[in-house]
C-alpha cells in the first residue's frame, strides 16, 4: 500500500510537470506579487484593469494585487455614472512593490433649460407711459412678455404727474408684478407763445400745440423744450421755465433763410446715350436708364436739346424754380431715310460667302446694307469650293431688297483622255519587251 501512494505521488509530480512544461506562462503564476493602487476622487467608482472589473474604489482609493511574473497589464479605467470616466496607462510593479495610479472624475453638469419670462406693470393713476429699458412699450396696465431673465429698468410717465423709476428682476418662467405710483406736480403753470412771423408752429417737449400767437395752460411747472417752425426761417428751439401757479411769456424771432437763386433740371431720353446741351453748352450724356442731372442752374427759363446719331434732335424750352427740380423727358424719333436711298439684305446658304456690290467688297453674308442708291445694282457672292453668284437687283428709295443665294459647289472636271494615251503606250511597249527578253534563250 505504501508503495502504491509512492507511485501515485510520483505520477502526480510527472504529471504536473508536464503540465507546467505544456502550458506558456503556467511557471509565472503563484509567483512574485505586487499592488496597483487607484487613487480616486470618488467612492463607490468601479475599477477595470484591462476591461477586468476589479472593484470599487473606497476610502478614496482601491488596492490592486498582481503578479509580476504574469502578463503586464496595460491600462487602467475608472467609471461611475454621472460623472466623467478616466482611462490610464497602467506602470507594472516590481515584487513587493505598489504603483499609484491618480484617477479625477469630474461630475457631469446638466444645463438648466432656461425660459422666457414676463413683465406685468401697473400704474396709479392708470394711463401711464411704460418704457422698456428707455423703450416705449404701451399704456398702463399692459404685460411685457418674451423676457428674457435678468435685471430691467421701467419708466412710467404721464403728463401732469412726476415721473417714477424702478428696477424689476425678470426669472424663467415667471411674471413679476411692478407697480408705479405716480405723484401729481404739486403746482402747474403756463406759457404765452408769441412769433415773428406769427402763425409759426409750436411744439412742446416734441408734442404739437399749435399756432402762434396761443397760450399753454396747465403745464407742470420746471423746464420744458419749446420749438417753434415756420416755413422759409430757421427752427426756433430753447429750453423754458414754467413758473408754478404763472404764466410766462415767449417772444421768438425766427431768422429767414436765404433766398435761393438756383434750381435743377433731371434729363433723361428713351433710348439713352443721347448728348445734352442747355442753352448750347454740352451737359453730358443722359444714361441708359436714370436721368442726367444738371446742378446750380440759374431760375428761369433754359433751352435743353438732345441730339443722337440716328435719331431726330430733340429740343425743349424749360422754367427752372428757386429750389426745385425741373424734368426733361425726350422719346427720340428715329431719322427720316435720306430721299434717292434703301436697304439690301444678303443672305447665302452657306453663310459666310464674300458680297460685291457692284464689284465692291461690302462684307460677309448674311449682310444687311443701309443707304443704298436707288436703282438697278449687281449683287455678287464668292465663297470658296463654290460657283460664284452673281444678280442684277433694284433698290427702290425707302425700301428693303433682299437678295438670297443657294451657292452651287464646284464639281471636279473629269481627266481628258488624250491625257490618258501615253501612259497606255508605254504600259503596252514594257509588256513586249518582257515577253521579247522571256523568249531568249
Amino acid at each position: 500500500m505504501r508503495h502504491t501512494m509512492r507511485s501515485l505521488t510520483a505520477v502526480a509530480c510527472i504529471a504536473l510537470c508536464l503540465v507546467l512544461a505544456i502550458i506558456p506562462g503556467a511557471s509565472g503564476i503563484g509567483g512574485d506579487e505586487g499592488w496597483i493602487r487607484v487613487d480616486c476622487n470618488v467612492n463607490g467608482a468601479s475599477v477595470y484593469l484591462d476591461g477586468e472589473y476589479k472593484g470599487e474604489t473606497a476610502g478614496g482609493s482601491l488596492t490592486i494585487p498582481v503578479y509580476t511574473t504574469g502578463t503586464p497589464h496595460q491600462s487602467v479605467t475608472v467609471e461611475k455614472s454621472g460623472y466623467t470616466s478616466y482611462t490610464g496607462a497602467v506602470t507594472m510593479p516590481a515584487a513587493d512593490e505598489t504603483t499609484t495610479v491618480y484617477a479625477t472624475l469630474n461630475p457631469i453638469v446638466t444645463p438648466t433649460p432656461v425660459s422666457y419670462g414676463s413683465i406685468s406693470v401697473s400704474s396709479q393713476p392708470s394711463g401711464a407711459e411704460i418704457y422698456f429699458n428707455g423703450d416705449y412699450r404701451g399704456l398702463a396696465p399692459l404685460v411685457i412678455s418674451d423676457v428674457w431673465p435678468g435685471s430691467y429698468t421701467i419708466r412710467a410717465e404721464k403728463s401732469g404727474y412726476q415721473t417714477y423709476s424702478t428696477t424689476a428682476r425678470v426669472s424663467s418662467g415667471i411674471m413679476t408684478s411692478v407697480y408705479c405710483p405716480l405723484t401729481k406736480h404739486e403746482t402747474s403753470g403756463a406759457l404765452y407763445v408769441l412769433s415773428t412771423p406769427s402763425n409759426s408752429n409750436v411744439y412742446l417737449d416734441s408734442a404739437y400745440q399749435g399756432s402762434t400767437p396761443i397760450t399753454l395752460n396747465n403745464l407742470a411747472s420746471g423746464s420744458h423744450i419749446l420749438e417753434i417752425d415756420h416755413a422759409g426761417y430757421y427752427d426756433w428751439k430753447s429750453s423754458v421755465s414754467v413758473p408754478a401757479g404763472g404764466t410766462r411769456t415767449v417772444d421768438a424771432t425766427l431768422n429767414p433763410m436765404p433766398a435761393s437763386t438756383t434750381g435743377w433740371i433731371y434729363v433723361s431720353s428713351s433710348p439713352g446715350g443721347a448728348s445734352v446741351t442747355l442753352d448750347g453748352s454740352p451737359k453730358g450724356e443722359t444714361p441708359s436708364s436714370g436721368s442726367l442731372k444738371l446742378n446750380n442752374i440759374a431760375t428761369g427759363s433754359h433751352t435743353v436739346t438732345l441730339t443722337r446719331p440716328g435719331y431726330q434732335p430733340y429740343s425743349a424750352t424749360t422754367s427752372v424754380s428757386p429750389n426745385t427740380v425741373t424734368e426733361v423727358s425726350a422719346i427720340l424719333q428715329p431719322a427720316t431715310t435720306p430721299s434717292g436711298t434703301g436697304g439690301l439684305t444678303v443672305t447665302s446658304t452657306p453663310p459666310g460667302a464674300n458680297v460685291f456690290l457692284d464689284n465692291t467688297f461690302m462684307g460677309i453674308s448674311p449682310l444687311t446694307l443701309s443707304s443704298v442708291a436707288t436703282g438697278d445694282h449687281v449683287v455678287s457672292l464668292r465663297l470658296d469650293g463654290y460657283q460664284e453668284y452673281s444678280v442684277t437687283t433694284p433698290v427702290n428709295a425707302g425700301a428693303v431688297s433682299t437678295v438670297s443665294a443657294a451657292l452651287t459647289t464646284i464639281t471636279p472636271a473629269p481627266t481628258p483622255r488624250s491625257a490618258m494615251l501615253p501612259a497606255a503606250g508605254l504600259l503596252a511597249l514594257f509588256l513586249v519587251a518582257l515577253v521579247v527578253i522571256r523568249r531568249k534563250p
